[in-house]
């Protein structure tokens, strides 16, 4: 009953979920794939007469890039009267005489209503696997509390006044961590023929990883599918955000409502995706967040993942199961949680519901204590991964399970 009730509640969610423009738009002509596409909370600070420069770092070869402006976690219209984009030459500075004007429409002004998207016209601007973009938005405001991603692990440029076609640095007196409005880059792939999703919370939004060296285990995968002999077959994107739940919307509402409510957005919005890696649900653990405010079961999460993979099969979408990582030594650890993580862990190695599976627990785990971390691999709060094990986690991905 439990099982079905979630499933009527994620169905309902993902026809919300698709506004004006979605980023899978494009999908039904298999011509484009995501470069990069963080996931979006509501929660962000107001804009008054400032230009945002942010980092897009592509994870894929490609031309031809849109951009997705998202004002979906927000409650008024947002008008942007410039962007540009221009690739990084370091910091706020960008490569000289390239930064071009990003329009919407043929127009250089947009306005996204409250609760949509917007996907720009097609750039004429040639990005390689692992480079840089700058993405300036001058935003007149006030905005009112923006749609943002609050943990970038990467650098944000801020500006008072129009400055969105500088190739200076010089207006950009203060920096913060996090991303505001810009969702997506999307690209026609110079080889790649899809998009690998990887979806999850904190660990996969990269905490702990150092800030802007793009060492979080999606970027890493992005490195290894892109550093083989034959050519790019598959982008990724990071659709991870920290705190995050798969059965219940976290209380600190930066963290994101649930998996439930915004995989169908999230994931199988994204342009040519073929396949997903979810790694979520020690949140829900170790909050014992089970639906409607009971205690968590295992079953209760078990279910909360067969609703995701029956989404994903519906969109005709690869799903592979990450195994839940240790947590002894962290606040989320008891016995109790210890358990309810075996057990989950065990129907996602056995249960054969996902369409592969990639065994962090055991790739992660000290082997002295498997109820924790390897201390090799530990940020030091004996939850979230260091660079290493970052590292760790994205060798730790049978190439072979993704799906060209």
């Amino acid at each position: 009953m439990r099982r079905a009730v979630l499933r009527s509640v994620a169905a309902a969610m993902v026809g919300l979920a698709l506004t004006i423009a979605p980023q899978g738009a494009a999908q039904a002509s298999g011509t484009r794939v995501g470069a990069w596409s963080p996931s979006m909370t509501t929660g962000g600070p107001s804009f008054t007469d400032q230009t945002v420069r942010m980092v897009a770092h592509s994870s894929v070869a490609g031309s031809d890039a849109r951009i997705t402006l998202s004002n979906r976690y927000s409650s008024s219209p947002l008008v942007v009267s410039a962007v540009a984009i221009a690739p990084q030459a370091s910091g706020a500075t960008p490569v000289g005489g390239s930064t071009l004007t990003v329009t919407f429409g043929r127009s250089g002004t947009v306005t996204v209503p409250a609760g949509q998207e917007m996907v720009s016209d097609a750039v004429p601007i040639t990005v390689s696997a692992g480079e840089n973009l700058l993405v300036s938005l001058y935003l007149p405001g006030p905005t009112g509390t923006s749609t943002w991603h609050s943990d970038a692990f990467d650098t944000t440029y801020l500006a008072s006044g129009d400055h969105s076609g500088d190739e200076s640095a010089a207006a950009f007196g203060s920096t913060t961590t996090s991303w505001y409005y810009l969702a997506g880059l999307d690209v026609v792939p110079a080889t790649a023929r899809g998009t690998v999703v990887a979806f999850g919370d904190s660990i996969t939004d990269g905490y702990h990883s150092s800030t802007g060296t793009y060492t979080r285990w999606p970027d890493l995968l992005a490195d290894r599918l892109g550093a083989g002999p034959a050519p790019q077959r598959l982008s990724v994107v990071d659709a991870g955000i920290g705190g995050n739940r798969v059965l219940t919307d976290v209380p600190n509402i930066w963290q994101g409502v649930s998996a439930l409510k915004r995989f169908g957005h999230d994931t199988l919005g994204q342009p040519g995706v073929k396949d997903v890696i979810l790694l979520e649900g020690i949140n829900d653990i170790g909050n014992n967040a089970g639906p409607g405010g009971a205690p968590l079961t295992a079953q209760d999460l078990i279910a909360g993942y067969q609703t995701l993979i029956a989404q994903a099969h519906a969109a005709h979408v690869r799903i592979i199961g990450g195994t839940l990582m240790p947590i002894k030594g962290n606040g989320y650890y008891t016995p109790t949680a210890e358990t309810l993580r075996q057990t989950v862990n065990e129907w996602i190695r056995t249960s054969g519901a996902f369409d592969g599976v990639v065994d962090f627990d055991q790739t992660m785990r000290d082997l002295n204590n498997i109820a924790s971390l390897n201390p090799v691999y530990d940020s030091g709060d004996h939850l979230h991964p260091n660079d290493a094990g970052m590292k760790a986690m994205a060798d730790a991905i049978d190439l072979q399970l993704l799906r060209e």
